[in-house]
């Protein structure tokens, strides 16, 4: 008996489509949003718009009016220069340059008052050097609507900043292989990258980003608000800042974009939630990516820690979708990496009440007091002679201040920990072009440390100084002092109405039973024998015992809960700090009296005693090679060998510049630091005094301009010492 063949014919059935997955893993969660979800995001939006996070349409309507007017100026630019150089009416017709955007304002979260980056895209033969920076800059110098313009040609990504009509442009350029550029070109395809440079790659890449984040997310709509948010409650929270070491705009937006990724069909009340949740409990340094990195045959760098051993030293890998793929935010430390999770905590705690109903988002968006939360801080205030010279000091001191963290860690094997400000201050007091800057100070939470432990960053303070003092357009009357307050010498200018000084400081995270230490903070000038110091150390103690009426500071209080530092002089001690005032280049001493507290003790260090004429000297000493790195022409004494290797103190020098920096980017423009706007990465290696003794230490406590490969395949820091 045969089997006989049967079949089953079954109802047909909806095909439903498979949803679209957007990133390197699965969702964590499909889950969609209930009523209470749908209410708070309602409720977070009503925030939002009552914090005045987004501009008028009078102000939108004048930024479209502004680039529709630059647009129309490059277009006649290049028709120019197309006419000049001999090309024939046909191609002088068809001569065409483009504007295109990037960063918030392309994502479409930009605020009001808030700048528009822009890029510029022209021909072949037109180039950046002479042509944009010299005949487009002389176009833009006649027009009345054109203001406060700033040409940075030198810098990592070349732009001119400028304003127009009142609104902020940061204007790149990029040079394409084609005679003619259309106006609906393609961005996004890569035969953009035939034959171009470094430079141009790193300028269309702010405007690829962009567009692929745009892509790659589920919702754009609740991805905008949800970025929105987050940047508002970084900035509050005090770590919004590229250039210091913490997170930018690109930054922000690349872990939004993972996180509506992973939770793809939630709304934004939930998007803000579980930003926190997820990134209390990442893993750095693994890196956060939208999607995998590919590797194409143009041959440009891309991050890869498999190849490239410099990628493994970044603390926080953000990594952008577009090609070259590359690491955003390779200006975190590990001190900024800690109050950053400190923070994401703080936030996710706040979420977690907010969605039991026991807290409004008021909450989650509190400023952080900054000033409340360490008992030591380190103050910088930077003087010009005028507002003019002030920008730009102010824009290079600024962008040293992430250095002096790195140093500060490197020199105190991360045993103390920086806290950098992303905020500056001007005391109305004051007739002089001035700004001011803090960093907090304290002990790396749980580290195990003997009462009464010293950390000496004399010789760091001093380093710092004479790398700022290196800037290469310093002008008579640009100076900076660093000092050393207490959390009850704060200046009154920089604290919030209703602050209160006899308040007790709020402890982190990790500070709690946190033994104090000593840091001997002293200018290092004159050098001294070592009886000399201990005597004058011993002084300092004895001042302290005799004005102040608590018990002194040696052995420190336990109650203390971040460092006691013991601030000393070439003549022993001071009692007042010392301010200059600038006026055509001379100095004027000026005395600033600080509130005195309980401690009954200013203390200062005052700027290094070189005068004018000495600084000049020193500055020609000064040479820029071929990349445009600055280095001691002859005062590079002694290179530290990583092995057998050894190279040119140039190609030292470009480590922290080029080694991975072809497309490290950060900030909302994915431009590089405001540092790189002045090329100085380089110029940490110098005076090094521990490499001239041979003296090589771990990679992961210093910064990035100072690590090289050795012939055995490990990674070593290699300083360049000078005797200017």
């Amino acid at each position: 008996m045969g089997v006989s063949n049967c079949s089953i014919t079954l109802p047909p059935t909806q095909q439903v489509p498979l949803p679209k997955e957007y990133g390197v893993t699965k969702p964590l969660s499909l889950a969609g949003p209930m009523e209470a979800d749908i209410q708070r995001t309602k409720e977070l939006e009503k925030f939002l718009g009552g914090a005045g996070l987004c501009e008028s349409a009078e102000e939108a309507a004048k930024r479209e009016g502004v680039l529709c007017q630059l647009k129309q100026i490059v277009k006649d630019w290049v028709k120019d220069l197309t006419r000049l150089r001999g090309y024939n009416d046909q191609m002088v017709e068809d001569a065409n340059a483009v504007i295109l955007t990037f960063g918030s304002y392309r994502l479409g979260v930009h605020g009001p008052g808030a700048d528009i980056d822009t890029l510029c895209v022209g021909p072949c033969y037109v180039n950046r050097e002479d042509d944009f920076f010299f005949v487009l800059h002389n176009i833009l110098v006649e027009r009345e609507e054109v203001t406060e313009l700033q040409p940075v040609p030198d810098a990592h990504v070349p732009v001119m900043k400028f304003k127009f009509d009142g609104i902020s442009i940061d204007l790149l350029y990029a040079s394409i292989s084609l005679l003619v550029v259309p106006d609906d070109l393609d961005i996004s395809s890569e035969s953009v990258f035939c034959n171009v440079d470094e430079p141009t790659v790193r300028s269309l890449n702010g405007c690829r980003v962009a567009d692929k984040i745009l892509k790659d997310v589920p919702n754009i709509e609740f991805f905008r608000i949800t970025l929105r948010c987050l940047k508002f409650w970084a900035k509050q929270r005090g770590v919004y800042s590229n250039v210091t070491g913490f997170l930018g705009g690109v930054n922000w937006a690349l872990l939004v974009a993972r996180v509506c990724q992973l939770y793809p069909n939630a709304v934004p009340s939930m998007l803000v939630s579980r930003f926190f949740r997820v990134y209390t409990q990442w893993r750095w340094p693994n890196p956060v990516m939208l999607c995998q990195i590919e590797d194409k045959e143009f041959g440009f760098s891309i991050w890869d820690p498999r190849k490239n051993p410099w990628d493994r030293t970044h603390q926080m890998p953000i990594i952008t979708p577009a090609y070259p793929c590359m690491n955003s935010s390779y200006n975190v430390s590990a001190s900024t990496l800690r109050v950053m999770t400190e923070q994401f905590e703080f936030g996710n705690n706040i979420c977690q009440e907010i969605d039991l109903n026991k807290a409004r988002w008021t909450a989650l968006f509190e400023q952080y007091p900054f000033f409340e939360s360490y008992k030591n801080y380190l103050q910088v205030d930077i003087v010009a002679a005028d507002v003019d010279d002030l920008l730009v000091w102010r824009g290079w001191v600024e962008s040293r201040l992430r250095q002096l963290t790195l140093m500060i860690e490197r020199d105190t094997s991360g045993k103390l920990q920086c806290h950098p400000y992303p905020h500056e201050y001007v005391d109305p007091s004051k007739q002089c072009a001035h700004r001011a800057f803090f960093m907090g100070l304290q002990r790396r939470p749980g580290e195990l440390v003997q009462e009464g432990q010293q950390f000496d960053i004399r010789g760091t303070v001093d380093e710092f100084r004479h790398q700022v003092n290196m800037y290469m357009y310093w002008k008579p009357g640009m100076e900076m002092f660093v000092s050393h307050v207490r959390r009850k010498q704060i200046p009154s200018y920089v604290l919030s109405d209703g602050y209160k000084r006899n308040q007790t400081p709020r402890l982190m995270s990790g500070q709690l039973g946190e033994k104090p230490v000593t840091i001997i903070f002293r200018s290092r000038s004159r050098e001294r024998g070592g009886l000399e110091r201990k005597r004058e150390l011993e002084g300092v103690e004895e001042s302290h015992q005799s004005l102040d009426k608590r018990p002194s500071i040696s052995p420190p209080r336990r109650e203390s809960p971040s460092p006691e530092l013991i601030v000393g002089e070439r003549s022993g001690m001071l009692l007042q700090q010392c301010f200059s005032t600038v006026t055509g280049g001379k100095r004027k001493s000026e005395e600033i009296s600080n509130n005195v507290t309980n401690d009954k003790m200013q203390f200062a260090i005052p700027d290094k005693d070189v005068n004018i004429e000495q600084r000049k000297s020193r500055r020609a000493q000064c040479v820029e090679s071929e990349d445009g790195c600055v280095y001691q022409s002859s005062g590079v004494t002694n290179l530290v060998e990583a092995g057998t290797s050894r190279a040119p103190a140039h190609e030292l020098l470009r480590l922290g510049h080029d080694g991975y920096a072809a497309g490290s980017t950060g900030g909302n423009s994915l431009r590089s630091s405001q540092g790189d706007l002045y090329r100085a990465e380089s110029k940490s290696l110098l005076n090094n005094p521990k490499a001239a003794r041979g003296v090589l230490t771990s990679p992961d406590s210093i910064g990035s301009e100072s690590v090289q490969k050795s012939s055995t395949g490990h990674v070593s820091r290699l300083s360049v010492t000078s005797t200017a």
